[in-house]
């Protein structure tokens, strides 16, 4: 066997006692253990990105950081590498670069898995990213925008002071055209600071289930707009029902021919293939992506940053 072999094997076995100490929280223990899998085999992302995992447990962001870098290096498609590394970013309050990196991470799980769970998950960690490089932002404009409108409101005043005391009589109609010109620039400092005041997010770019703005609509034929997700779970609800204690005997054969399976004296039925405003028989296959509302939902998401906080 050769040493390469050899050092692969160990650095495996490394791996694997790393992930043993991990489930029973010995997060020191697991990144020795992973620390002398990438010793033998530096250019194994997993290891790299796995002994990350252990830093984000110890909130040792900076090492997380560095880890996860490592193993983009030798893998640009890692998922949880592009995770965590948008996660640690976050934490040093480099919102921008954190949200490239999680939007990096999105669009790979969609990919890979477009139904699993971590898109929610990467999805929530991207909202939340964004709110915060929103709310950044916000708070920046805000500050210059109050600084610029106080300079310009000076200069007015100031104006208004000379015009006055060059100006003999009319003193009246100085002092009124100046007072208009002073609440016309706060108008226009009011307008320009509306698109970063939270309202509510239209009805029509919301699930009708939900009531959160909408990420991947789909359309029913009845014309109504769900969430794709949560439309989906509801057309998966089962029921698991008594059919002796619910049924009469005469219709039990008919019942038992529409369900999926039969246990004992129990079936379980699906009971969600309706649309659940309209009531109309509804199936997964009818759904159609409704693009007209998800570009209209990113396009307000663009201009109305905080429509991204989730509670």
């Amino acid at each position: 066997m050769s040493l390469t072999v050899a050092a692969a094997k160990q650095a495996e076995k490394l791996r694997i006692d790393g992930n043993s100490y991990f489930k029973k929280d010995r997060f020191g223990a697991a990144i020795d253990a992973y620390t002398e899998a990438i010793t033998l085999c530096p250019d194994v992302p997993i290891y790299w990105t796995n002994r990350a995992v252990c830093h984000r447990k110890r909130n040792d962001w900076t090492r997380v950081e560095e880890d996860c870098r490592r193993a983009i290096q030798l893998d640009h498609n890692s998922i949880k590498a592009h995770h965590m590394l948008g996660l640690a970013l976050l934490q040093r309050e480099d919102y921008t670069e954190g949200v490239k990196e999680l939007e990096k991470a999105l669009d790979l799980e969609r990919g890979a898995s477009p139904k699993g769970y971590k898109v929610e998950e990467i999805w929530q960690d991207l909202a939340r990213a964004r709110y915060l490089l929103w709310e950044h932002e916000s708070t920046k404009r805000s500050w210059d925008l109050q600084n610029l409108k106080e300079t310009c409101m000076a200069a007015l005043k100031e104006k208004h002071f000379l015009d006055t005391s060059q100006v003999e009589g009319f003193v009246d109609e100085n002092i009124q055209s100046n007072l208009e010109q002073l609440e016309a620039l706060n108008g226009v400092f009011n307008k320009a600071a509306e698109d970063d005041i939270p309202t509510d997010v239209p009805d029509y770019l919301c699930c009708k289930i939900t009531l959160d703005i909408f990420r991947d609509p789909v359309i029913t034929p009845s014309g109504l707009t769900y969430e794709r997700a949560v439309i989906l779970d509801h057309l998966h609800k089962v029921a698991l029902i008594d059919i002796q204690l619910s049924f009469p005997f005469i219709y039990m054969h008919i019942f038992i021919l529409q369900c999926h399976v039969l246990i004992l004296n129990f079936v379980i039925f699906k009971v969600g293939n309706f649309d659940p405003v309209s009531r109309e028989p509804l199936y997964s296959s009818q759904l159609v992506p409704n693009l007209a509302i998800k570009e209209a939902a990113r396009a307000f998401l663009e201009t109305h940053g905080w429509a991204y906080k989730t509670d």
